[in-house]
């Protein structure tokens, strides 16, 4: 499965440049359902979930070529409306194909999703939108079969929760439905407002993103276009708390430093000297980070992808800190693993008091998610000795290069696969 191997105790210094959103690319380039012809997508990150995606629209009948970041998608005229298990059972992303079969295949055949093992993360809601769109769903041996006989109309859907899969779902379904949708308590993140305006380069409808309440008017002239994916926050949210655990000077360039608020505004609270500009930032980290307390919540609040990194740096914090976890309920199962490394962690329902201490010990460790997998990378960047951190298949789904781009800046890493 691959291993990366640490020396702890390098202080990082240097600068860093982020690819494109994996969270914004991946529901950009299924997109590419909704009408046929020639796609392009800038700026589309080189990690394992792209390739996946790629996989996926491959079976559905796409053609697919890359050169450097930029990624061309050919829709054909006729697609099969399909997503198998042993795609869709690797990355939980791939069910966002659903609303975009039905709308335009008026029908899809998708196996339930799997992904990171982050807890129970129900499609009820993508269900429900659809249901009030004219689907309808049987489940059959692990396969969702969804039809919808009369085509798609639009609807107002009142989202239970601000998700951020089901706003895309419906987002994607309602450009090809028959009418108006609107969409209430819909999620606000950055990746929504890109796939906006890449519906909106193909000709669509769409308005209030960024907003809880989105407007989507369907229609029946969408053609190919060309977009450029935003930057990924979540690659920089990590370098950044990287340049912040090993009391370290780093700069990410290609960056949005704007979608990181709460973020960097917390790593301020724990000590570190933040600067940024329009497209760069740069962490300076103290010593010792101070204790803080945070709490996960949907955009615009603290991102749940950044919280196992954060944890990482309070675990060498000079005091005891306590974080919320609001969003996913098996969010927790990296800490033992950071407990091996002799970090002093303590778990009651959704929150999580940590106590921090001087140094950690390195010592073999295993990557259960793509966050978490990021998040015993720092923790060894900063303790004493050795850790071999395993599983990075799960880290490979959401960075590129993580290991050459920290070696760069003066850490002691390298990767055994």
């Amino acid at each position: 499965m691959g291993q990366i191997i640490i020396d702890g105790g390098a202080r990082l210094q240097g600068t860093v440049t982020v690819g494109g959103a994996k969270n914004a690319a991946l529901k950009e380039m299924v997109a590419a359902i909704l009408v046929p012809g020639r796609h392009q997508l800038n700026n589309v990150p080189d990690i394992a979930d792209v390739a996946l995606m790629g996989e996926l629209l491959s079976h559905i009948g796409c053609r697919l070529q890359r050169e450097g970041t930029t990624l061309w998608i050919v829709s054909p005229e006729r697609l099969n409306p399909e997503a198998p298990l042993e795609l869709v059972r690797k990355m939980r992303a791939s069910i966002v194909v659903l609303g975009p079969l039905l709308a335009r295949c008026g029908e899809a055949r998708v196996a339930l999703p799997g992904g990171d093992d982050l807890g129970a993360r129900p499609i009820d809601m993508h269900l429900e939108g659809l249901q009030q769109m004219g689907a309808s769903f049987r489940l059959s041996h692990g396969v969702l079969e969804g039809e919808a006989v009369n085509g798609l109309a639009g609807a107002e859907i009142e989202l239970s929760f601000p998700s951020v899969g089901a706003t895309e779902n419906l987002m994607l379904a309602g450009v090809a439905a028959k009418g108006e949708t609107i969409i209430v308590n819909a999620a606000r993140e950055p990746e929504i407002v890109d796939l906006a305006r890449h519906l909106n380069a193909m000709g669509a409808s769409v308005t209030g993103e960024g907003t809880p309440m989105l407007h989507v008017i369907g229609t029946p002239n969408l053609s190919p276009a060309e977009h450029t994916v935003i930057p990924d926050r979540l690659e920089a949210g990590t370098y950044a708390i990287a340049g912040a655990i090993t009391g370290g000077d780093v700069t990410v360039t290609g960056c949005s430093p704007t979608l990181l608020r709460m973020e960097l505004s917390k790593l301020e609270d724990a000590g570190c000297q933040v600067r940024k500009g329009e497209d760069w930032l740069r962490i300076e980290g103290p010593e010792r980070p101070q204790p803080i307390d945070f709490v996960t919540l949907p955009y615009p609040g603290f991102h749940t992808d950044l919280h196992p990194q954060m944890v990482a740096l309070l675990t060498v914090a000079s005091g005891t800190s306590i974080v919320t976890e609001n969003l996913y309920d098996s969010r927790f199962r990296y800490v033992g693993e950071l407990a091996r490394m002799g970090a002093d962690i303590s778990i009651e329902s959704q929150h999580a008091v940590i106590r921090g201490k001087r140094e950690l010990s390195g010592c073999p460790v295993l990557a259960p998610d793509i966050r978490a997998g990021a998040a015993l990378v720092l923790a060894g960047l900063r303790a004493e000795g050795t850790t071999v951190v395993g599983d990075v298949y799960h880290i490979d789904r959401g960075y590129n290069g993580l290991v050459d781009k920290l070696r760069a800046m003066g850490a002691a890493i390298a990767r055994s696969d």
